[in-house]
């Protein structure tokens, strides 16, 4: 079985920050939620904050994000997240070509990265999640918890025969498998 990263690694860019600047584009009055994430999150990369400050904040801003990116008369997610990637499917790398067994486990939720996968054949895809109804973040699949969320889903004993990446915060990951990928401008080069 492959299992794939998507950010950078499937997707040329980070997908859930090219929908958050779609839906600026859609509801102008959801960009000031932008300082406050890329704060944390330039800060968790240079290691000032802990992964579960990251995760706290997170869960707050996506929080209030959701409430009103979803108070517009007659918003449906569906349909915007349809039209994301009805833009954005080019941006695919040329180097990915699905095979059935692949898995995509990614901190973009899966709900937005999942429409993606659906798009390229792909049936497994393990992200972060949102809870729609009560307009919350379920839970981050994010460094260390995607191992986590990988073998809850699939089980302790899933083989990965080979694990592809654009990151070192993919560390617990590669340990996993059998052998390990680095992906760079979609140039792929076997790191184990």
């Amino acid at each position: 079985m492959r299992v794939l990263d998507f950010d950078g690694t499937i997707y040329d860019g980070e997908s859930l920050l090219d929908f958050y600047l779609f839906t600026v584009r859609k509801d102008p009055r959801v960009l000031h939620y932008l300082p406050v994430a890329l704060f944390y999150a330039v800060r968790y990369r240079l290691g000032r904050v802990t992964l579960e400050q990251l995760d706290s904040a997170m869960r707050r801003v996506g929080s209030r994000y959701l409430r009103r990116l979803t108070s517009r008369p007659g918003f449906d997610m569906d349909r915007l997240v349809s039209q994301f990637w009805d833009a954005n499917m080019h941006k695919i790398m040329d180097w990915y070509t699905p095979q059935a067994d692949d898995v995509v486990v990614t901190a973009s939720f899966d709900l937005v990265a999942g429409e993606a996968c659906r798009r390229l054949g792909i049936t497994r895809c393990i992200g972060s999640t949102l809870d729609l109804e009560s307009l919350t973040v379920g839970y981050l699949n994010f460094g260390p918890d995607k191992p986590l969320h990988f073998q809850r889903i699939l089980g302790r004993e899933t083989a990965i025969d080979a694990f592809y990446t654009d990151s070192a915060f993919d560390r617990p990951m590669i340990d996993l498998a059998r052998r390990a990928y680095l992906v760079e401008h979609g140039r792929v080069r076997r790191i184990k």
